[in-house]
């Protein structure tokens, strides 16, 4: 075996990034060269019409308030009426949608909270933060003297904060969560083991922070990830070692990641500004949302969602915008932030009700907002 010395290591790695640099631009123009035209440009060429939405289709019906710190994340649950929020003030809220009533105001171990999701069956949240656990809560159990609810299960292993969490649909025993240690485990929560471990030292993991999950509705084996390395990444569970599919585009964190209503594409949002439409099947990227900004600083994007047609977009931006884009024509059909009773602070996170009739959005004015569709009773 021959021995090399540490400066001829050193070489010989820089010249093998250097091949994988170049290889990865040419991989890059081949892919350009290959997709000739990009959704928008097709549904023109087909004399597709944008979706119309005036000031009044959209009104904000209910402003939730309760928190007292910085909203970082919502979610809805399938049933559609209720929706679970994590604040910086260190607690988690259940509220009924329909009547802006608290039914659950959880006090958490740790207030740096990032993230919380519903349960598919309603019975469970998860929520996750900078003390690295996914903690999960029953909200059927008995409170204790201080009417807290108890910790039901803490899902340890993760070595940075928990940044994302998610229920496998159709079950309340699997949760999939996204770490600042670059990694994205599943976990099994009535054993409280991980399942599958995503990422990590495997060379096709993420490189930087997870920020972002989403699973596919179609096919709950799939889900995909947003990093700080600025891609998003495919990931099968079935195959825990190696990433499906890498997708490159963006110029920033990848903050948010959802799945198309259809599960052969999703979306992301970045902080280079932009949102992305991606198709699974081929890698390509088939649609960029170009906020229309000045030549200040361009906000970030912290959150998407689509309608349950998948024709429209809905981005949270850091000024405070929530635009709604029709995704088939890349037009920006009308900002939630210039309608009444808009938002005074960053759009943190938002999500769709289950049947589409209703948006919520949170924000770092400690509130959220749940908008109805006026005259289109459901989202398109």
């Amino acid at each position: 075996m021959v021995n090399m010395s540490v400066t001829e290591l050193k070489e010989r790695h820089m010249a093998a990034n250097q091949t994988v640099n170049t290889l990865r631009k040419r991989l890059k123009q081949k892919r350009l060269h290959l997709l000739d035209t990009d959704v928008a440009g097709y549904a023109r060429s087909q004399g597709i019409t944008p979706v119309s939405f005036g000031p009044t289709d959209l009104v904000c019906c209910r402003i939730l308030q309760g928190h007292t710190g910085k909203v970082y994340s919502l979610d809805w649950t399938p049933e559609k009426n209720r929706i679970v929020s994590a604040s910086q003030d260190g607690r988690l809220i259940v509220w009924n949608a329909l009547t802006s009533q608290k039914t659950h105001a959880i006090k958490l171990p740790c207030a740096w909270v990032m993230t919380c999701a519903f349960s598919p069956i309603g019975q469970s949240v998860a929520c996750g933060g900078l003390d690295s656990v996914c903690s999960i809560f029953n909200l059927n159990s008995p409170t204790d003297k201080e009417g807290n609810l108890p910790l039901s299960r803490m899902l340890s292993g993760h070595k940075g904060y928990v940044s994302a969490c998610q229920y496998v649909p159709d079950e309340d025993g699997h949760v999939i969560t996204g770490s600042g240690d670059q990694t994205c485990i599943l976990w099994d929560i009535t054993t409280g083991l991980r399942t599958s471990v995503f990422g990590g030292d495997f060379q096709s993991g993420h490189s930087a922070d997870v920020l972002s999950v989403s699973i596919n509705a179609s096919n709950p084996k799939l889900f995909v990830s947003g990093s700080c390395d600025t891609t998003a990444r495919l990931w099968d569970t079935r195959v825990a070692s190696r990433a499906q599919r890498t997708f490159y585009g963006h110029e920033g964190d990848v903050n948010t990641v959802k799945f198309f209503p259809d599960g052969n594409r999703f979306g992301t949002g970045s902080n280079d500004g932009t949102c992305r439409l991606f198709d699974i099947r081929t890698g390509h990227q088939l649609q960029v949302y170009y906020q229309p900004h000045g030549d200040g600083d361009i906000p970030h994007v912290t959150s998407i969602a689509f309608s349950i047609s998948g024709r429209l977009l809905f981005a949270g931006y850091s000024n405070g915008d929530c635009y709604m884009w029709d995704t088939l024509l890349a037009k920006m059909v009308l900002n939630l932030g210039s309608l009444q009773n808009s938002h005074e602070g960053r759009i943190s996170c938002l999500g769709l009700s289950a049947d589409g009739s209703a948006l919520c959005t949170g924000s770092w004015d400690t509130n959220l907002k749940i908008w109805a569709f006026g005259g289109h009773r459901t989202v398109i």
